[in-house]
């Protein structure tokens, strides 16, 4: 089974590390990335740029509606994302388990729907 993998953290707790932080995270990402492409599990994934750069869509009355940034303030942004096969739920939260950046915000695992 698919699942993905959602990776949030406060963006400034990303824009608070000194340029040697920041390059042992991306260190660790790029080891744990190559771990689950290894181990078979890894299907995609990246790091999304931060909210400023983001817009966000609605359509009312028919009309389409397009704001800058995220649909609401939130404590932590979705700065990324790893799409994995995985036997069952278990075994996706053990690999959520092991993202680097999982001590400084949550990981959201969703099992994806398989479509016919």
């Amino acid at each position: 089974m698919q699942y993905l993998l959602l990776i949030y953290n406060a963006e400034s707790k990303w824009d608070a590390q000194t340029e040697a932080e920041r390059a042992k995270m991306h260190q660790e990402f790029g080891a744990f990335t190559q771990e689950i492409i290894t181990s078979g599990n890894f299907k995609g994934g990246n790091q999304l740029h931060p909210v400023s750069k983001a817009a966000t869509v609605r359509v009312k009355d028919g009309k389409k509606l397009v704001t800058d940034g995220p649909f609401a303030e939130t404590k932590e942004q979705l700065g990324g994302y790893y799409l994995i096969e995985a036997a069952d739920v278990d075994e996706a939260t053990a690999i959520a388990g092991r993202i680097p950046s999982a001590g400084m915000g949550p990981i959201e695992v969703r099992p994806i729907v398989e479509m016919g």
